[in-house]
């Protein structure tokens, strides 16, 4: 490694998080309530691009017991609906009451051809109590026109605002979240060991207790620069699908013959009226390698078949492929919780889910507890040189390409 230019001053901190979505954020925040000197260094906005293309769904496990068994990963989403709720309301480990809640609940329906099967399946003890049938006025809009013929139930799983949220937390703690060159700005001696070059153009090094890789896809690359194998990472991309208009509001998932939802949708009050439907499930999986016109057609097809009343005349319609970054799985398949694995100061975390954020930061807080890091008792200022992290885009506002 090339020999950089150092200041003379060297920055202390408890913990530096590299990576400014929601497991950084939040991780930060716990960590800046508890009085440990935290700082987050993001290359390109809070938010990133896996946290901000989220559905915002506060999983609770159902949709992964759509096989009428509890998975690992049902069982260990399980909690996370209420410890954010907890949050929502302003009595949880971080206040989130200014975070805009889309919807308190979701829901599941089934087309006719499943009635049958999942009635007899919610009506088991798998499910306990987690849903609950709902008919005529009580169901979303997109439910009540005569055609519909399937069942539909409720699903006390929050669906938040990811852009408000992000937003808010980066109101609360974002003081401690820097932008930071990637990767030109930034050299590592090891783990806790780090040289960051200043807006100024002065090298300064940072010495920390932890570090904690948060960045998603980019801890590849971030463990590569440090000269690390692993933890190994593994992608599985996504093709979202995108439509604005004058739709109805809708979250739910669409039950389909699989454990995976069919289809899911959530909804974006985008003013003047205007609705933006973010659709994920099978179409987003099966979507990928689809070109973006392939990819609006396949979507057009799926929503004739299962919603043929709601008029899509007149919507406009874009794309976003996304790469979700896990730890890897033998045979790739999906995680069923969150990841954290820590060797010589260095803990490198992926949440998997959004809900999940909590869980990884507790796992956090209890390794620093558990290896006597606790904090420093007085804080000097601190000057890296470096501009504020500032908020990321959410996916339709950047897209330009609308059909």
């Amino acid at each position: 490694m090339a020999a950089a230019t150092a200041s003379p001053t060297t920055l202390q901190v408890d913990v530096a998080i590299f990576g400014g979505g929601i497991a950084g954020l939040w991780l930060l925040g716990r960590l800046r309530q508890a009085g440990y000197r935290a700082i987050l260094l993001e290359s390109n906005g809070l938010g990133g691009v896996q946290t901000l293309a989220s559905q915002g769904i506060i999983h609770g496990g159902t949709k992964y017991a759509l096989t009428g068994k509890l998975t690992g990963s049902s069982q260990a989403i399980k909690a996370m609906p209420g410890i954010w709720r907890d949050c929502l309301a302003g009595h949880g480990e971080i206040d989130l009451r200014h975070v805009r809640a889309l919807s308190d609940h979701q829901f599941l329906w089934s087309t006719a051809k499943l009635v049958s099967r999942m009635a007899g399946f919610f009506a088991g003890k798998v499910m306990e109590s987690r849903v609950r049938e709902v008919k005529g006025t009580d169901r979303p809009e997109a439910f009540q026109n005569p055609a519909f013929r399937g069942a539909v139930y409720r699903l006390d799983e929050p669906v938040l605002d990811v852009a408000s949220l992000v937003g808010e937390l980066s109101r609360q703690f974002g003081d401690a979240a820097y932008a930071v060159t990637w990767p030109d700005g930034l050299q590592f001696e090891h783990a806790r060991l780090i040289r960051i070059l200043g807006d100024d153009g002065v090298w300064r090094t940072l010495e920390t207790r932890q570090t904690v890789f948060a960045a998603g896809a980019g801890n590849e690359p971030l463990l590569q620069r440090l000269g690390r194998e692993g933890p190994a990472m593994q992608k599985r991309p996504l093709h979202m699908v995108m439509l604005k208009g004058a739709l109805p509001p809708l979250y739910a998932h669409c039950l389909g013959a699989s454990a995976n939802p069919r289809l899911t949708v959530t909804s974006y009050p985008l003013g003047d009226g205007e609705i933006l439907w973010y659709l994920g499930g099978d179409v987003a999986e099966q979507g990928v390698g689809r070109s973006r016109d392939e990819q609006v057609t396949a979507a057009k097809h799926e929503l004739g078949r299962l919603l043929p009343w709601v008029d899509l005349n007149s919507v406009d319609w874009g794309t976003l492929e996304v790469d979700r970054a896990e730890p890897r799985q033998p045979d790739g398949r999906r995680p069923d919780c969150s990841f954290m694995e820590d060797s010589d100061g260095l803990a490198v975390v992926w949440p998997t889910k959004l809900a999940f954020a909590p869980r990884l930061a507790g796992e956090i807080m209890t390794l620093l507890s558990g290896r006597g890091v606790q904090p420093a008792s007085e804080h000097s200022p601190l000057s890296l040189g470096l501009a504020p992290a500032q908020l990321a885009q959410p996916p339709w506002e950047k897209e330009q390409l609308w059909i």
